[in-house]
C-alpha cells in the first residue's frame, strides 16, 4: 500500500512561477527517502495556486522526508511567497487500474 498526499499552495500575487521552480527543483534525496512521485502543476483558472501530487511508499517515508536537510532549505525558500492559503487530503492507496 503506498499513500498519496494531494493539495495546493497559495503563492502571493504574482508569485506562483517563483514557487513552482522551488518545488519542482530536482531532489534526488526524496526518491531515495521512499517519494515515487511528485508533480507540480498549475491552472490558469488559479493563477495563484500551485498543486502538488506526492505518493510515497509509506506515510511515514513523508513524514521522515520533512527533515532533509534539502526540504527544509525549500521550505524556507518558499515560506516568504506563500500566501498561507492551503488546502488537500491524504489517503492510503488501495489499488489502481495501473498496476496489480
Amino acid at each position: 500500500m503506498t499513500f498519496a498526499n494531494v493539495g495546493t499552495l497559495g503563492a502571493l500575487p504574482g508569485k506562483r512561477d517563483e514557487l513552482v521552480a522551488i518545488l519542482s527543483r530536482r531532489n534526488d534525496e526524496l526518491k531515495a527517502s521512499g517519494c515515487l512521485l511528485y508533480e507540480v502543476g498549475v491552472n490558469e483558472s488559479a493563477p495563484d495556486t500551485v498543486f502538488v501530487v506526492e505518493i510515497w511508499d509509506s506515510a511515514e517515508d513523508h513524514q521522515s522526508s520533512l527533515s532533509l536537510e534539502s526540504v527544509q532549505a525549500a521550505i524556507t525558500e518558499a515560506r516568504p511567497i506563500l500566501s498561507g492559503v492551503m488546502d488537500g487530503f491524504r489517503f492510503d492507496v488501495v489499488g489502481s487500474p495501473l498496476r496489480s
